[in-house]
C-alpha cells in the first residue's frame, strides 16, 4: 500500500513524523508522503523540517518517505505560484486540498490546482466534467479518500475520472494512528465510490507511477 496524502505534528496531525513512519510501516505500508497543511505563512518551515526527517529515516524506517506538502485553502490566484515554490524548496510532492463538501473551500481552488499540475488533487468534491477532463490532460491525479466526511463525494469523483480519462489514487489523508486503514478498508472503500476490482488495482498502480516519478526527480 502506499499514501500520498498523510499529517504530522508539522500541521494538525498528532504524530511526529517518525512515529507516523513507523505506524505506517507496521501497518503494512511500503512507502508514505507527508503532506502537511501549508500556505505561504508555514511552507519554508514545513518543507524543511518534513524533508530533514524523510532524508535521514529512509534508510531506517524499512518504508520510504517522501516530504510534500498540501496547499490549503489557499486562494485560488496565488496557487501556481505556491505549487511552483513547494517545488523550489524541495517538496518532492505537491498536493492540494481540495473542494471538499465538508469545508468552506473557495471555489475555482480544483482548477487552480489542476492548471498549476499539483501532483494530486485531494478529495475535489463535486469536480466538474471539465475540471476532470484538464485533470487527465495534465496528468493531475484525482484522490478517492479514506477519511470521513471528505468521502461524500467519492462516488462523483470516481465517475468523473471514469468518465474523463483521469487517473485515481486512494489516500488516507492520516491525522492519527488509527487512519492508517488496512488493505481491506482501502478496498471496501474503493467499491463503495463504484470502482471496479480492476479500477481499484489501477489506483493502485498510479500510486506506485507516481512513486516512481519522484524518486526519478
Amino acid at each position: 500500500m502506499i499514501d500520498l496524502h498523510t499529517h504530522t505534528t508539522f500541521s494538525d496531525g498528532v504524530l511526529i513524523p517518525a512515529e507516523l513512519a513507523r505506524r505506517a510501516r507496521v501497518a503494512g505500508y511500503a512507502a508514505l508522503a507527508m503532506t502537511d497543511h501549508a500556505d505561504h505563512s508555514n511552507i519554508e518551515a514545513i518543507v524543511s523540517g518534513v524533508r530533514r526527517v524523510t532524508e535521514l529515516y529512509s534508510p531506517y524506517a524499512g518504508i520510504d518517505l517522501f516530504c510534500g506538502v498540501e496547499l490549503t485553502h489557499v486562494p485560488p490566484a496565488l496557487i501556481a505560484s505556491l505549487v511552483a515554490r513547494a517545488r523550489e524548496l524541495g517538496a518532492q510532492l505537491v498536493v492540494v486540498h481540495g473542494e471538499t463538501p465538508v469545508e468552506p473551500v473557495e471555489r475555482g481552488t480544483n482548477l487552480a490546482a489542476i492548471e498549476a499540475g499539483a501532483d494530486v488533487l485531494a478529495h475535489p468534491g463535486l469536480i466538474t466534467p471539465e475540471e476532470a477532463a484538464l485533470a487527465a490532460a495534465r496528468g493531475v491525479a484525482l484522490e478517492i479518500t479514506t477519511r470521513k466526511g471528505h468521502s461524500l463525494a467519492n462516488g462523483h469523483v470516481a465517475a468523473m475520472a471514469r468518465a474523463h480519462g483521469a487517473a485515481l489514487v486512494i489516500n488516507n489523508d492520516a491525522h492519527e494512528p488509527g487512519d492508517l486503514v488496512s488493505a481491506e478498508r482501502r478496498r471496501v472503500v474503493g467499491l463503495g465510490a463504484g470502482l471496479s476490482p480492476e479500477e481499484l488495482l489501477r489506483a493502485e498502480a498510479n500510486s506506485r507511477a507516481i512513486i516512481q516519478r519522484l524518486i526519478a526527480r
